[in-house]
């Protein structure tokens, strides 16, 4: 154990760690959050964080990170987009965590012939998967592989962290000060993963409910659109040089908020809803009301999601340039707005950067994703024709800069749109 002095500092640290963590919403974003911080606290060069469902024992990579990669890519850049689901066996390392909720400490994942898990009673059944070490020629060594539970024992995830560093950078295992560590941090996240779980819940029963109605607007169009947004706000605030703190605490909202914007259209007739065919042009005004249904819901604003939701629904298609097509404009008495009704004629445009950066941003997602897939009234459209369409509309129905993200991380989000994309 290292001495008194440097323990404390160390719980200091997870201590604030937590306290950090605890005001993140979106269980993504949190995921996310988690594995970085792990990786901090153990002074490790990489790492992954699983999803777990118990139903069908599935697991699902989330997140990762790699300094090493990381390092090599420029500015703003990402690594590659990754998403795999498996069925959790005893036969892999993040499985038989999963399966067993054990803590799994492996010094060299090269050499475990000799190793025998911690409950002493059988050799390992688990090998260790080299396929991402040759696809990056990155050298695994050293692994950490720990069980992440609710509060009720419920295993929510799997946290694995890779190649821990001492002071000089050279690779060691992972002793009994990281796994005390790290354990101890796991331990502390039950709660908070369990509000973020929660949350999360909520939110997509609500879209789930706004889909009853429509059944064209998917919980896959939802989580594309969330996922995209929070993507593009990435390389947005890469690009601008946004502070780190304003970044993580914009995204964690983000990623909820961007998954409301059609939640109005849960209160819009079936009989436009749910034409088959092109609307007239007053059924098309009834249907822009979708806009100010959603800032309804969301009002009296009671949080900062509250306040972000709101402004994404009601302002996800005003134009930047102001143009005509865009609605439903500066509209202050959203409230008195009656479903079913057409919406007023916009008086007053709303435009450029008055128009809440959220919205802008989903904006960019929503079309972005209508594009890209099949409605009732049009053909999947290619990457090449939606990326050249969105970047004939920059500086007219989107902001340039919210535009010029998005053309820089092309090969990102098309990773994201096949591997969130359901096969039909």
């Amino acid at each position: 154990m290292l001495n008194d002095g440097t323990h404390e500092q160390k719980l200091q640290q997870i201590a604030e760690i937590e306290k950090r963590l605890s005001e993140i919403k979106d269980e993504d974003i949190l995921l996310e959050n988690i594995l970085v911080a792990a990786c901090e606290i153990v002074n490790a060069d990489a790492g992954s964080i699983y999803s777990f469902d118990e139903s069908s024992s599935d697991l699902t990579i989330r997140y990762s990170v790699n300094k090493t990669l990381q390092n090599r890519l420029a500015k703003g850049e990402k690594l590659p987009f990754s998403s795999f689901k498996m069925t959790a066996t005893s036969q892999s390392i993040s499985g038989y965590c999963a399966l067993n909720k054990v803590i799994i400490n492996i010094p060299d994942v090269y050499n475990m012939d000799e190793f025998i898990d911690k409950e002493k009673t059988k050799p390992r059944p688990y090998n260790f998967n080299q396929l991402s070490d040759l696809a990056t020629s990155y050298r695994t060594k050293s692994m950490l592989t720990f069980p992440l539970t609710m509060t009720n024992g419920r295993v929510l995830g799997v946290l694995q962290i890779i190649n821990a560093a001492d002071s000089e950078g050279n690779i060691i295992p992972f002793d009994t000060d990281a796994e005390f560590y790290i354990s101890h941090f796991a331990s502390s996240l039950g709660q908070v993963y369990e509000y973020a779980y929660l949350t999360k819940q909520l939110i997509e029963r609500l879209i789930r409910m706004a889909g009853y109605r429509d059944p064209k607007e998917t919980g896959a169009h939802v989580e594309r659109v969330s996922s995209f947004s929070v993507e593009i706000y990435d390389r947005y605030a890469s690009n601008k040089n946004i502070p780190q703190k304003e970044r993580e605490k914009f995204r964690d909202t983000l990623k909820l908020a961007a998954k409301c914007h059609d939640v109005g259209k849960v209160a819009i007739p079936d009989v436009i809803l749910k034409k088959n065919g092109p609307l007239t042009d007053e059924e098309r005004s009834i249907m822009k009301g979708h806009t100010c249904i959603g800032a309804q819901i969301f009002t009296p604003v009671e949080s900062e999601l509250d306040a972000m939701a709101r402004d994404v629904c009601l302002h996800h298609h005003d134009r930047w340039d102001g143009g005509a097509k865009g609605y439903p404009g500066r509209f202050e008495d959203y409230m008195s707005f009656e479903p079913g009704t057409p919406v007023p004629p916009v008086t007053q445009v709303f435009k450029g950067e008055d128009i809440p950066l959220a919205a802008r941003i989903v904006a960019v997602a929503d079309v972005y994703d209508a594009l890209r897939h099949m409605r009732s009234y049009k053909k999947e459209w290619t990457a090449d024709m939606t990326f050249e369409e969105i970047q004939n509309e920059r500086g007219k129905q989107f902001d340039p800069d919210l535009v010029d993200a998005f053309v820089q991380i092309r090969n990102r989000l098309e990773a994201i749109n096949k591997s969130l994309t359901p096969e039909e």
